[in-house]
């Protein structure tokens, strides 16, 4: 069985920096692409960030609202990839979750249990 552990998460003032980790375990299936996700109370899970296997380029996607600010980077022979959270708006106070995909289109997918990222103004 597949397990996310994130960590990282705490409490910041805005405009300072945070850095998450997530390690996948358990499994030795690769993943094609592994990202971040987020929600904050009353709202929906929002994608973050998404980067794609070596094999797939190594792209790198961002939602508009983190473009310049957030960076992910990937170490994929650990399955382990990384947010770097500069210029942190309390906007950006939500639970942060990994996730990673494999098989065709990305269709099965495994979550962490999320790491909470407070930001205060």
């Amino acid at each position: 069985q597949v397990q996310l552990v994130e960590s990282g998460g705490g409490l910041v003032q805005a405009g300072g920096s945070l850095r998450l980790s997530c390690a996948a375990s358990g499994s030795m299936l690769s993943f094609n692409a592994m990202g971040w996700y987020r929600q904050a109370p009353g709202k929906q899970r929002e994608l973050v960030a998404t980067i794609t296997s070596v094999t797939s380029g190594g792209i790198t996607n961002y939602a508009d609202s983190v473009k310049g600010r957030f960076t992910i980077s990937r170490a994929n022979a650990k399955n382990t990839v990384y947010l770097q959270m500069n210029s942190l708006k309390p906007e950006d106070t939500a639970v942060y979750y990994c996730n990673a995909a494999r098989g065709p289109g990305g269709s099965v997918n495994y979550w962490g249990k999320g790491t909470l990222v407070t930001v205060s103004s």
